[in-house]
Parts: structure tokens; C-alpha cells; sequence
């Protein structure tokens, strides 16, 4: 897996099936998920994911209540990031969760599965705290998958 093409990286994760679990998860709240999957790179998962948290936009929601799910397959590393709107609201306690749920998975190989249950996790606890408005309820960020 190492030196991962964008093509081998869109390989590892079937991006229709993550964006129908973001799609079913964000049906039921106001908040916001994207899931980021990046090539092999040396350096700090954590780091990079926050870069790429900013990159995406993700702190432009309104409520603040935007999660990345940052993924490096060749790597199996992953990181969490929530805004500060659903942070307050959850606590490290939940991102632990989530974290072991998406571990349990990457640890065997299975991304699309690991990211569609984190998915369904992360979207009912949004949907506890920032339920959809309905018919207002407008979407901020594109469902799509960000491969780079």
C-alpha cells in the first residue's frame, strides 16, 4: 500500500457506499461529515487531519458542527475531528468510541465498513444534538468523498 495512486486509494474505499452512509446519516441532522482518505506520507495523522479539516471547510458550519474522518489506508491511521459546537456537546469520551469502532475495523482492512459504521455513529449522535430542520435544514459541505 505504500505510494498509493488516487486510483489505488479509490481501491481501498467504496466511495458510493460512504457517501450513501453520509447521506443517511445527514438526512436526520443539521451537521456536517466528510471523510478525507490521503496517500502514504510520512509525518503526524493528527496534524495532517487538521489540515485538512481547515482545508475542507469544515469549521465554516454554522452550528459548528462539522466531523472529519481522516484516513491514511497504507498506514492504517486514522483521526477523528470534530468542530467545537459538537465537541461541547459530546465530549472525548464519544471520539473514543468512534475511534475504537473505526479501529476495530482498519485493523483488518475493512475501510468501507469501518467508515460506514463510524458514519452511522457519528450521524446519530449529531442528530441528538443538531436535528435536521427539515425542509430548511440546508447542506453546508458536499457529501463527497476527498481523496489527495
Amino acid at each position: 500500500m505504500v505510494g498509493m495512486s488516487r486510483r489505488s486509494l479509490r481501491k481501498c474505499v467504496d466511495q458510493v457506499r460512504v457517501v450513501a452512509a453520509i447521506q443517511e446519516a445527514e438526512r436526520v441532522t443539521s451537521g456536517e461529515i466528510r471523510v478525507s482518505v490521503a496517500s502514504f506520507f510520512w509525518g503526524d495523522v493528527e496534524k495532517t487531519a487538521g489540515k485538512a479539516f481547515r482545508r475542507l471547510g469544515m469549521a465554516r458550519t454554522a452550528d459548528r458542527n462539522g466531523v472529519l474522518i481522516f484516513l491514511v489506508p497504507s498506514r492504517r491511521r486514522f483521526a477523528v475531528l470534530g468542530d467545537s459546537g459538537i465537541h461541547e456537546k459530546v465530549g472525548q469520551a464519544f471520539w473514543e468510541d468512534v475511534s475504537a469502532c473505526l479501529s476495530s475495523h482498519f485493523r483488518k482492512g475493512a475501510f468501507t465498513e469501518g467508515l460506514v459504521e463510524g458514519i452511522r455513529m457519528v450521524g446519530e449522535r449529531l442528530a441528538t444534538h443538531f436535528p435536521s430542520a427539515g425542509a430548511a435544514d440546508r447542506n453546508e459541505l458536499p457529501e463527497d468523498v476527498d481523496f489527495h
